[in-house]
């Protein structure tokens, strides 16, 4: 087969008990081609009545699903690896348009979720718990890892293709129901997925997918035949999501926002350090949460660092995101455009030295789109409100600071704690950093600290609520529990 990649594409639908429906909810909203401006399809949004029937299916096809051999669960994942890989330029091409990002970023964004795919493949070693002969006399013990029912996640804007498969596979594998409820923003790469997902063998009601805002997201988290709940996006509607799935019993796992750090020192390859420096800034138009907005660079070498960093932001090309040579693609909307720009000014109105100004960039024969060029902010003080919120966009400060010491004061002073890099050639310096950054992942000459997927995602503060991250062993743990079995046989 071969996927829809031309729009305007029909509205999206639901996929509930292995069955394509219109969400049955009042409203709705366009899904608008962020470089065009134009509607390339819509979403109506579901009712109560659709989340009850998608928990349900869940439920009934969990109580088989749970005792089918974990050799047996995985196989479909094996088939979905390998149609997302057959598949990945035209979903590509689906996400370019509906996001706004480049098409290699969208090839990135994808490979990503693919190798979460094939971590979930390994379900049947991760999933051991561990046994005791002799924990006690005549007595063995042994933990038995068990699934526990259905499971949601909502996943948002800026990486639709991946996240959801931070969550879906491991869900899946270990013997879960799993209902995704993705952004409307650009909910139509997730349809692609279970286009996909429904050729694998996987039974009726274990993959669903509801569309909705956030009277979906509400009724999710409330219902009772929900187990658990994972969300990714900002932080106040994390710590929202998290206090509600909480109250209602649930396990939770919700990723916030982030305000991360580059460390720059004096001994850094300052050409590599410049590069990377943009690319974590300004790559998919700074609109994700490995993002590094921020430089903290050594008093001696800022200058000159400064000198680099600018060059490398001039040479990036803001174009739509089909057209091979762009390097920095449109923003979501037209009101996170506005967002960014006003932050912009505030930057200037605070005192920074705007040293590149992105907000008149322009793209021929995209005069609707929304476009940003990448911006640079020197002399930024940490107690500046560009310092200090997320901006999601491509927009770049820079900190003049006397050592690592102080570098990383400035770093720990952040109410997040998701990432941060650091580009050094001093051991020590490294060394320093990784044990006193107040951060879930960290990079040493790596511009953005994106763990593999067999790590999980790291995150601290106001960037994570809860216990148990994304991907990797982590997700064993939440979607499962453990029984542990103790046994003697008297007489023998």
């Amino acid at each position: 087969m071969s996927l829809r990649t031309n729009p305007p594409w029909e509205d999206v639908q639901n996929y509930i008990n292995g069955k394509w429906q219109p969400p049955s909810g009042d409203d709705s909203q366009d899904i608008i081609n962020p470089a065009t401006g134009e509607s390339i399809s819509s979403v109506k949004f579901s009712s109560s009545d659709d989340v009850d029937a998608a928990v349900s299916a869940g439920q009934e096809a969990f109580e088989h699903w749970r005792s089918t051999p974990v050799e047996e669960r995985i196989q479909p994942l094996f088939e979905f690896k390998q149609l997302l890989e057959d598949h990945q330029e035209e979903l590509a091409e689906v996400l370019v348009q509906e996001h706004g990002k480049t098409r290699a970023e969208a090839n990135g964004e994808l490979r990503r979720g693919i190798e979460n795919v094939e971590v979930a493949c390994g379900i049947p070693s991760m999933m051991q718990a561990g046994s005791l002969p002799n924990a006690a006399p005549d007595i063995d013990e042994t933990a038995v890892r068990k699934p526990l029912g259905v499971f949601t996640a909502i996943t948002p804007f800026n990486f639709p293709g991946m996240i959801p498969l931070w969550f879906l596979p491991y869900a899946v594998a270990t013997g879960n129901a799993f209902i995704l409820k993705p952004s409307e923003q650009d909910p139509v790469i997730a349809e692609r997925l279970f286009e996909l997902l429904e050729q694998t063998g996987f039974p009726d009601g274990i993959v669903q997918l509801v569309h909705g805002s956030v009277d979906t997201v509400n009724t999710l988290l409330d219902h009772k035949g929900i187990e658990g709940a994972s969300f990714v996006g900002s932080t106040p509607v994390a710590r929202t999501v998290y206090e509600r799935a909480a109250t209602s019993g649930k396990r939770v796992q919700a990723q916030g926002g982030a305000k991360n750090h580059i460390i720059v020192t004096e001994t850094a390859d300052l050409d590599f350090a410049a590069k990377k420096t943009i690319s974590s800034a300004c790559a998919c138009g700074g609109e994700r949460c490995l993002a590094n907005d921020i430089a903290v660079v050594d008093e001696d070498i800022y200058d000159e660092f400064v000198d680099q960093v600018l060059e490398e932001a001039r040479a990036q090309t803001v174009g739509y995101g089909l057209d091979d040579e762009t390097d920095i693609g449109a923003l979501i909307t037209p009101n996170h455009e506005s967002r960014v720009r006003d932050l912009i000014a505030t930057g200037v109105d605070e005192g920074a030295e705007l040293l590149l100004d992105g907000r008149d960039v322009e793209v021929s024969g995209y005069e609707n789109g929304n476009f940003l060029g990448p911006t640079v902010f020197g002399d930024v003080d940490p107690e500046m409100t560009i310092a200090q919120e997320e901006i999601f966009g491509p927009v770049l400060g820079l900190v003049s600071v006397n050592n690592i010491d102080e570098a990383i004061d400035v770093l720990n002073r952040s109410d997040f704690g998701n990432a941060a890099s650091l580009f050094t050639d001093s051991g020590a310096d490294a060394r320093k950093v990784r044990h006193k950054a107040d951060v879930g992942n960290l990079g040493v000459n790596a511009g953005t600290a994106a763990p593999m997927a067999f790590f999980h995602f790291g995150g601290r503060k106001d960037s994570f609520f809860g216990d148990l991250h994304a991907q990797g062993e982590d997700m064993i743990h939440f979607y499962t529990d453990k029984t542990v079995y103790i046994e003697r046989w008297p007489g023998n």
